[in-house]
């Protein structure tokens, strides 16, 4: 097979009981559609009023119904477990926090598949015996999606062996601009950023290097993409700073691609990032791109070369790279033509290919 060196078809279950979580869902998706074309069987358990079921089913992947509110939640356990007996699964493939607390309690041993677990947040893990058992006992292969997520599981106990880092991908030509939108530009210059609007990412930085840009005397519009708990809390900052007819909030946006093309520069100041796959996708557009220098960030944006990198939580030096972009265009121009080679290095069929490897070598062993 492509990327795999194998000839087996197998039999996988994929696990993702979020409702909507953004790159996440997308990178799943991605994977699907690999499988399911390379001819693996596929079932996948999500939830049933998510976006990631409605999709599912259109590739004609067998998807069934999974709700489970916390990572306490027990009640779906009895049923999944009588689902993994009797279809005797190679592979059971957990994709967030909630479907790794379910490992607990899965059938372990002989005759039982391989499980594999996706760590995608850059948060630290609290280094102990359930950490050690959740990821070292409970499953057989983590998947980090960067390196400081992998050095982060790493100091908190989990073996290095067990990680394998598999970067998330984008679909670059969904991205790519017509040599026309590469040359416009908004007046005024719109600066974009796309992230669930929750406090890790940053919008507060993104607001207050706003307010300096516009005491600077620069005309700019702000618009974010993004649902979450923040909204009414950032909306109302927006009035407090004086940014009320500069900001604008477009809620959850089905189609990226097209979100990006109405925007001039990229920002994304998080404060954690496992990797950034909203960064990736702007580069794939065309977009020269400003990010926090936390997480995977740090690992595909090289500063001053396809990308700008700013502190985590610093508005002022926000507001200067922004500045920056918006004053040099020449600049600006040299780090997407340096970001279009940059992504080529994180393809979704990559990462599809490289999970597909992974679950070979995992029952190789």
């Amino acid at each position: 097979m492509i990327g795999s060196g194998h000839s087996r078809l197998l039999k996988i279950l994929h696990i993702d009981p979020e409702r909507n979580w953004g790159g996440g869902e997308a990178q799943v998706l991605g994977l699907l559609t690999y499988l399911a074309e390379r001819g693996h069987g596929i079932d996948l358990l999500t939830h049933p009023r998510g976006r990631l079921f409605e999709k599912a089913q259109t590739l004609g992947i067998r998807t069934l119904p999974l709700v489970v509110w916390n990572d306490l939640d027990l009640r779906p356990v009895p049923a999944l477990r009588r689902l993994i007996h009797r279809e005797r699964y190679d592979i059971v493939h957990l994709h967030t926090k909630r479907a790794h607390a379910l490992s607990l309690w899965l059938p372990r041993g002989a005759g039982s598949p391989k499980y594999v677990v996706t760590r995608r947040m850059d948060y630290p893990e609290r280094a102990g015996w359930y950490t050690h058992h959740l990821y070292c006992r409970r499953v057989d292969g983590v998947i980090a999606v960067s390196s400081p997520i992998l050095s982060s599981l790493a100091e908190a106990g989990v073996m290095r062996e067990r990680i394998r880092v598999i970067h998330s991908g984008v679909d670059a030509e969904k991205f790519k601009p017509s040599p026309a939108a590469t040359r416009a530009r908004h007046d005024p210059p719109v600066i974009g950023s796309m992230a669930v609007l929750e406090e890790r990412k940053g919008h507060r930085v993104l607001l207050e290097a706003a307010r300096l840009l516009k005491a600077q005397g620069h005309r700019a519009k702000y618009f974010l993409a993004g649902e979450g708990s923040l909204r009414k809390e950032l909306q109302t900052l927006a009035q407090r700073l004086g940014l009320a007819d500069d900001v604008r909030f477009f809620g959850f946006v089905s189609d990226p691609a097209s979100f990006l093309s109405e925007i001039d520069i990229f920002a994304l100041p998080s404060l954690y990032e496992g990797l950034g796959v909203a960064a990736l996708e702007a580069m794939a557009a065309g977009k020269p791109v400003v990010v926090s220098r936390v997480g995977g960030l740090a690992e595909i944006v090289r500063d001053s070369d396809n990308g700008l990198l700013v502190t985590p939580g610093n508005s002022t030096e926000l507001a200067g790279a922004l500045a920056k972009l918006l004053n040099d265009p020449s600049l600006a121009c040299q780090l997407v033509v340096n970001a279009a080679e940059r992504v080529k290095s994180f393809t979704m069929t990559q990462m599809a290919q490289k999970n597909e490897a992974y679950y070979h070598e995992l029952l190789a062993e």
